[in-house]
C-alpha cells in the first residue's frame, strides 16, 4: 500500500473526503468440511491476470469484471494491471504468490494440509469506489463459479 506521502494532492485529497463503505457484520461461513478434505481457492483484488487477457481498466467507480485464474496456473506468468496507484505492486510484480499463493497451496494439499486447490480462482481490481454493479451482479456470478466448482474454503489476498 502507498503512504498518504506517496499520493498526488489530488489523491489525497480525494481519499479525504470520500465516504468509505463498511459492512458489518462481515459476511461468515465456517466450512462444513474438514481442512484436510477441502477444495481451496482464491480471490485477490491485486488486479492479475493471465498475459493477454484484457486488462483490468481504470474506468470511473471501478472496473468491477473479474479474470479467472486457473488452480495449475504458475503465478510467477500473472500480470498486473490493477490501474490504482494508491498501492504498491512491487511485492506481487517480486512474487506472484502474494497475489495468487496458488504454489503454496498446492504444497499445502501435496502434504495433505488441504485437500486440493479449486480448478478456477478469481481476480478482480480493488479500489471500487461505486460497488453496487460489484454487488448486483458480479459477486453472486463470481460466487456462483466457485459453488460450481465445489469450492468450500476461499484465501482472500486483499491489497
Amino acid at each position: 500500500m502507498a503512504s498518504v506521502s506517496d499520493l498526488s494532492l489530488g489523491e489525497r485529497i480525494w481519499y479525504h473526503s470520500y465516504r468509505f463503505r463498511s459492512v458489518d457484520p462481515l459476511p461468515w461461513q465456517p466450512p462444513r468440511v474438514p481442512l484436510e478434505e477441502a477444495r481451496v481457492g482464491v480471490v485477490t483484488t491485486a488486479g492479475v491476470h493471465l498475459p493477454g487477457e484484457t486488462p483490468f481498466e481504470k474506468v470511473k467507480g471501478g472496473d468491477f469484471s473479474y479474470r479467472i485464474i486457473p488452480g495449475d496456473t504458475d503465478p510467477e506468468e500473472l500480470v498486473t494491471t490493477h490501474p490504482s496507484d494508491a498501492w504498491d505492486r512491487s511485492g506481487v510484480e517480486e512474487d506472484g504468490n502474494t497475489a495468487m499463493p496458488l504454489d503454496r497451496l498446492r504444497g499445502m494439499a501435496s502434504r495433505e494440509i488441504i485437500g486440493e486447490v479449486a480448478p478456477r480462482n478469481l481476480s478482480f481490481q480493488g479500489s471500487i469506489t461505486a460497488p453496487m454493479r460489484l454487488l448486483k451482479r458480479t459477486a453472486p456470478e463470481a460466487a456462483g463459479l466457485m459453488a460450481d466448482d465445489g469450492v468450500h474454503v476461499v484465501v482472500l489476498t486483499p491489497v
